[in-house]
């Protein structure tokens, strides 16, 4: 036995310097022990020397209880001793929830307070950003630790799956599609007074911004306009001159990038949809939104938001006898320079006209209008694969225990949402502009009306979970693309059956996500390791994508990708990596996919811009070839893009590994 002076005095996680107890990591060994039936007191001794040995080697100053604990962890593996470590890093995990988290919730101010953690491009580095972190780091500490059930805090910790936007789990619902013609016909209550319906194109485009503002308030996502064009235009009596028209929207669209009117110092998360309205107004809108974006901001630049969706349709856009053809033709040009608008196929088998697509990636089906997302949950598929390879799991009866853990958190979620009041969302429901929300009191609970709304669960990394389940991704194996839909079809499956039995509306989502590609990832590196073609990357790829390194042709891409839209019935979209935008190659590429049955499409091409002279275009080099000045760099991140600068760091790796399919 080693010598008690050896190792005298630990530093506890107060900064308290306290004498060092051997006997608590043989209990700690024990404890862990008994939870897989060990009884062996005499070798719980034996490890706990060879722990202090670990520690005394490795701590160079002042041993700390996480360096303890993290030896007791490594003996254990290294002795064989896997179920036990498994039972300790539980115990352990158990342990911190009943600390409440004090430790690590100071140090993610910390870190915050330095430089803010890019998991969010959208989310700025000011001092208003800075609070939003630190409030989120604190509500997430709060929820994982006291409100969640322990089971689903744990699987989220262990990265299992992935709660989406855990900060605001019992505060607010996540996206809303807002039914502007209503608020702009019949005026709204916003803040200290009403506002009448407005009668001209200023007004109107001006009132649409607040509306935006006021329902991201109320709910923390994506804020959509199902049908912007049709809507703006009904507010007019007469044509209106174009001219002012554009100025109005141009205005709309400056706003909607400058305006910080969303915590944490971020612009309203903002949808468009157009392109089915075939009045002369409705037209005119959808043609002035266009040309502002293809304008871009005050010195060229690209705007970020808002996402513009053009809705596809035949007889209405995509035929050159269609009325509205020449509106589809101005999207592709714009898309060519801008990267929006993305394109969503209304003539797939699954879409009709009235379904709704926004944030990049999400959708609403018909009747999608005073809806929305009340929260996403995402199972994390390499996972369960990697289980299955190394540890002899069935991966389908992981997957069933995965999505049930997944549809009782979305059910847990939405019961604590239930119990906010209607005051509590003044706006959307206040305003009686949410599904079911015209009979409700400002005290009475809003159940009633978030049960109308979708409840998504997601996944990562199809790609991934199929290489290490058979050597292969989807793209490589027709054998192993139809493993790939028999995973996504079980997943639909229990979406669909958990709908039935709840009463709810569960859907399957293709999960897009800057922050959980290499969250996720690392968390499975610190389990199985580097695993060629799974965890050997800094990144897992998007929901059912190919890998960005995988070279396919574009017509090869969709007819692969096609199959998952149709199972994805809460959001999916492909994209296509172009070196140059070419509006006619472009319609081909769209053409060929929504042939193979794709519903939603976007573009991605190099979007650089000269900070000082305006210089436009794919810059190769790292300052401006024209003039020396600064690039912006805007890139799609997922389902919405972003400053290149703001990237994490397993997006910045995904984004180098990215081939064009040309």
């Amino acid at each position: 036995m080693i010598a008690l002076s050896a190792l005298e005095q630990i530093k506890k996680r107060d900064g308290r310097i306290v004498p060092f107890d051997r006997r608590k990591i043989s209990t700690a060994i024990m404890k862990a022990a008994q939870a897989v039936a060990g009884t062996d007191t005499h070798r719980a001794e034996e490890l706990t020397d060879e722990v202090i040995a670990e520690v005394l080697e490795e701590a160079k100053v002042l041993p700390t209880v996480e360096q303890i604990q993290d030896a007791i962890e490594k003996v254990m593996i290294k002795g064989g001793y896997t179920r036990t470590a498994k039972a300790f890093i539980l115990y352990r995990a158990r342990r911190s929830r009943i600390r409440e988290g004090k430790s690590e919730l100071l140090d993610a101010v910390a870190e915050i307070l330095r430089e803010i953690n890019p998991e969010n491009a959208n989310v700025a580095n000011s001092p208003s950003a800075k609070l939003l972190q630190i409030g989120g780091a604190a509500s997430k500490e709060f929820y994982l630790k006291r409100l969640l059930p322990e089971r689903i805090a744990d699987a989220h910790i262990r990265g299992e799956l992935h709660i989406h936007d855990l900060e605001h789990y019992a505060k607010s619902p996540n996206s809303f599609v807002i039914p502007l013609g209503k608020l702009l016909t019949e005026g709204f209550q916003a803040g200290y007074g009403f506002i009448r319906p407005p009668k001209r194109p200023r007004s109107a485009a001006s009132l649409a911004n607040v509306i935006l503002q006021a329902a991201q308030n109320d709910s923390f996502g994506a804020q959509c306009f199902a049908h912007f064009d049709r809507d703006l235009a009904r507010v007019f009596k007469e044509l209106p001159a174009e001219e002012e028209l554009f100025q109005a929207i141009e205005g709309l669209v400056y706003d909607l990038n400058t305006i910080y009117s969303r915590v944490g110092m971020q612009v309203p998360f903002a949808t468009l949809n157009v392109g089915l309205d075939l009045t002369e107004t409705g037209r005119m809108v959808t043609r002035c939104l266009l040309k502002a974006f293809q304008n871009g901001l005050g010195r060229g630049e690209s705007p970020v938001f808002p996402n513009i969706t053009f809705l596809l349709k035949k007889g209405v856009n995509t035929e050159k006898e269609d009325p509205n053809h020449d509106l589809f033709q101005l999207a592709l040009e714009v898309a060519s320079t801008r990267m929006n608008p993305t394109f969503a196929n209304l003539d797939a088998p699954y879409n009709d006209e009235n379904t709704v697509y926004f944030s990049g990636c999400n959708r609403i089906p018909t009747p999608a209008e005073g809806r929305g997302n009340v929260a996403s949950v995402t199972v994390n598929l390499p996972r369960l694969a990697l289980k299955t390879k190394f540890q002899g799991f069935d991966f389908f009866k992981l997957l069933d225990k995965a999505l049930e853990l997944a549809i009782s958190q979305l059910r847990n979620r939405l019961e604590l949402l239930s119990q906010l009041e209607a005051k509590d969302l003044p706006f959307i429901m206040g305003q009686k502009i949410y599904a079911a929300s015209e009979g409700l009191n400002p005290r009475d609970p809003i159940g009633v009306s978030l049960e109308q709304g979708t409840l998504s669960i997601g996944f990562i990394g199809l790609a991934e979970a199929l290489i290490a389940l058979t050597g292969m991704h989807h793209g490589e194996s027709e054998e192993t693309r139809e493993l790939g839909e028999r995973v996504l079809q079980k997943m639909r499956a229990a979406a669909d059956e958990a709908s039935e039995e709840y009463g709810l509306n569960f859907g399957l989502y293709a999960s897009q996500s800057d922050s959980i590609a290499g969250r996720l990832l690392r968390l499975d590196q610190l389990e199985f390791g580097r695993v060629p073609g799974v965890t050997s990357k800094e990144y897992y790829s998007n929901s059912f994508h190919l890998p960005s390194f995988f070279p396919v042709s574009p017509s090869e891409k969709a007819r692969i990708e096609a199959p998952f839209h149709a199972l994805c019935n809460h959001g999916h979209v492909s994209f296509f990596e172009l070196k140059k935008g070419e509006p006619a190659r472009m319609e081909e590429i769209l053409r060929e996919a929504m042939k193979w049955g794709c519903g939603h499409l976007a573009f991605n091409l190099p979007n650089d811009h000269c900070l000082d002279c305006g210089f436009f275009g794919s810059i190769a080099e790292e300052t401006c070839p024209r003039c020396g000045g600064e690039i912006r760099r805007v890139r799609r991140l997922s389902g919405y893009l972003a400053p290149f600068d703001r990237f994490s760091s397993s997006k910045r790796a995904e984004l180098e590994d990215r081939l064009t399919q040309e």
